[in-house]
Parts: C-alpha cells; sequence; structure tokens
C-alpha cells in the first residue's frame, strides 16, 4: 500500500528508507504561495492574507494543481508581530505583508507589549483556514507556519535597534525573546489544536550570518529550543536562513527532527554535522524563478544526490515563479535516482 503525503514526510522525519523522498514547501517566511496559483484558484493577495476560505484555497489549490505535497499556512512573517502590537502593510499581488510600525522604541519597554490570543489580529483567520484544510481529510500534512523569536522580536523592535542590544542590554534582550517565546508556543499550541500535523518554525534574522556566534549561541538556539520542545508534534521543522559556517559547530544543539536552510549552505557540510538528522531543501529558490522545468528537474536530481531526505525550495518563493517549475520539482522527486 502507498504512502499518504503525511505518512511519507513522517518516514523521511524518522530518516526511513524511502522509495521516493516527500516534496514539500514550508511557509512562514518561506512564501510557497505565487501568482499563477492565485489567478488559478482566485484567491489572491492580499485578500488571502486575512480569508480563512481564500488562504486554505490557495493551499488546496497549489497541492491539487501537482505543486507540494502539504498544506502549509499562512504565507507570510507577520502574524505573530501584528498579534503582539506591530501594524502591518498587507501588500499586494506580488508583494507580501510587512510590518511598517513596530511597537517597541525601547526594548526595555516590552512587558507593555501585547500576548497572542486566539482572536488577535489573523491568528482567527490562520486557524480557521487550518480546520478547513485538515476537514479535506486527504492524507495531506498541514503544516503551521511559525516564526523563531530573534525574527519576531526584531519585527517588535527594529532589528537595528535589537541587535545592539543584545551586547549593551542582554538582560533585556532575554525578557523580550522570552516573552515572545511563550506567544509562540501559545500560537503553535493553537494551531495543533486547530488540526496542523506539524510545525515549522523559520528564522531568517536570528542567523550566525547575521547575530554571529556568540550571540546565535545566547540568543538564538536557546530560545528556538524552548519554543519547539514545547509543542507536541511528531515533526518538528526548523528552517534557518543565509550562511551557517560560522556555527556549524552549534547546528546539533537546534532541537528538531527536519533541518532546513538555504541553498548557500553545503549538503554535504551540514550532513557532517548533523549525521541523524533527516535534511530538508535546497533548491535555489532564486534559480526557479527563471529556470525551466527541465533545469529544475536537474536540481533536485542534485540536491537528492547530495542526501537530502526531504526534497523543498531553499528558501521563499518568489511570486513570479511559474507553475510549471513547481510541477516538475514534484515529479523529480518522484522519479528514480540513476
Amino acid at each position: 500500500m502507498s504512502m499518504t503525503p503525511k505518512e511519507r514526510l513522517m518516514a523521511a522525519a524518522a530518516m526511513q528508507t524511502l522509495d521516493r523522498p516527500p516534496c514539500i514547501c514550508p511557509g512562514g517566511m518561506m512564501n510557497m504561495m505565487f501568482r499563477d496559483i492565485m489567478e488559478k484558484t482566485g484567491c489572491l493577495w492580499p485578500e488571502a492574507h486575512s480569508d480563512p476560505e481564500k488562504m486554505a484555497g490557495l493551499a488546496a489549490g497549489l497541492y491539487d494543481a501537482g505543486g507540494f505535497e502539504n498544506y502549509g499556512v499562512p504565507f507570510c512573517m507577520t502574524v505573530e508581530a501584528e498579534a503582539m502590537g506591530a501594524r502591518v502593510e498587507m501588500g499586494d499581488l506580488l508583494c507580501e505583508p510587512h510590518v511598517v510600525d513596530s511597537p517597541l522604541d525601547n526594548i526595555k519597554d516590552w512587558r507593555t507589549l501585547t500576548p497572542l490570543t486566539a482572536d488577535a489580529g489573523r491568528v482567527p483567520v490562520v486557524l480557521q483556514a487550518i480546520r478547513l484544510l485538515k476537514a479535506r481529510d486527504d492524507g495531506v500534512p498541514v503544516i503551521g507556519n511559525i516564526n523563531g523569536p530573534t525574527s519576531v522580536s526584531g519585527e517588535l523592535i527594529a532589528m537595528e535597534k535589537l541587535l545592539p542590544a543584545m551586547r549593551k542590554d542582554p538582560e533585556s534582550v532575554h525578557g523580550l525573546m522570552g516573552f515572545v517565546a511563550d506567544q509562540l508556543i501559545a500560537y503553535g499550541r493553537l494551531m495543533l489544536e486547530a488540526g496542523a500535523d506539524f510545525i515549522c518554525l523559520s528564522e531568517p534574522s536570528g542567523t550566525g550570518e547575521v547575530v554571529g556566534p556568540k550571540y546565535f549561541r545566547e540568543f538564538t538556539v536557546p530560545y528556538i529550543n524552548k519554543v519547539m520542545d514545547a509543542l507536541e508534534t511528531p515533526v518538528k521543522m526548523v528552517h534557518m536562513c543565509g550562511r551557517l559556517q560560522r556555527v556549524y559547530d552549534q547546528l546539533p544543539d537546534i532541537h528538531s527532527d527536519v533541518f532546513s536552510f538555504d541553498a548557500v549552505v553545503s549538503i554535504r557540510d551540514v550532513r557532517q554535522v548533523l549525521p541523524d538528522r533527516a535534511l530538508m531543501g535546497n533548491v535555489s529558490t532564486l534559480a526557479m524563478q527563471d529556470t525551466t522545468p527541465d533545469r529544475v528537474r536537474s536540481m533536485v536530481h542534485y540536491v537528492r544526490g547530495q542526501g537530502i531526505n526531504v526534497v523543498a525550495p531553499a528558501c521563499g518563493l518568489p511570486t513570479v515563479t511559474p507553475l510549471p517549475v513547481i510541477q516538475a520539482m514534484v515529479e523529480a522527486a518522484k522519479e528514480p535516482m540513476a
């Protein structure tokens, strides 16, 4: 009997031998939507960021069109910050929502932030979209996408203020990030209660490349682990953006079943430091917006040959990515290796 997409992802996360890897696209900062699917389903941005039926319709429409083997919501990295007091510009057909006004000017004021609740901002939209997708009952995994504590903190107070505060006022940074981690735990639990099968945490800002090895160890790793340890889900996925060479020695300390990383990072290098971790990625999204279906097939075959367990885009998809390229990516994951 063939496996469902959910079963295949769970088997890959457990490092079980499979005839082919699953091909998925987690979200969070890693947008998985593009204009072709919006137009095909009639579920357009920016409305689909605030309408649960359209949000679910986009996720389902991508799968139904031969796209990625999962449903992932939401499609932006602003839901958490908005729920805690940030003001968000919703973008347009090609531009994701983005924070235009952070609620904190001084990091010492983090206690004034609004806690994330089930009815805050667009949280109820995401939860209802998860319920709608779960109701399809088709064996396709529903992934709840959340953003990492450093990235969310950098939206609640500008990153250019957060980074120097790590050196000048670490006590306040720990206070802020502890608060944020608690809100992300609450959000992840709400997603799981709504029907999400798995949680994927994406950390675009709290990387070794951005914060440096010292603060990666002090701030990024502990708060990612706090969130992931608190969420009871059979597969925990963490995505890290950017170059990782400066923090290779710290990657084993990150608590996840599946580790996803950028196209600028060597799969073989990561496999060397994470020999027992399922690896996800790392097909270049920059190349995908301009490539051909044949070329993306070659890219997928390459990452599979390098040892990727879960085929996925390396980061967020450009919204101009053509649907035939995505379809070819999924088909290439199904093809036997030479």
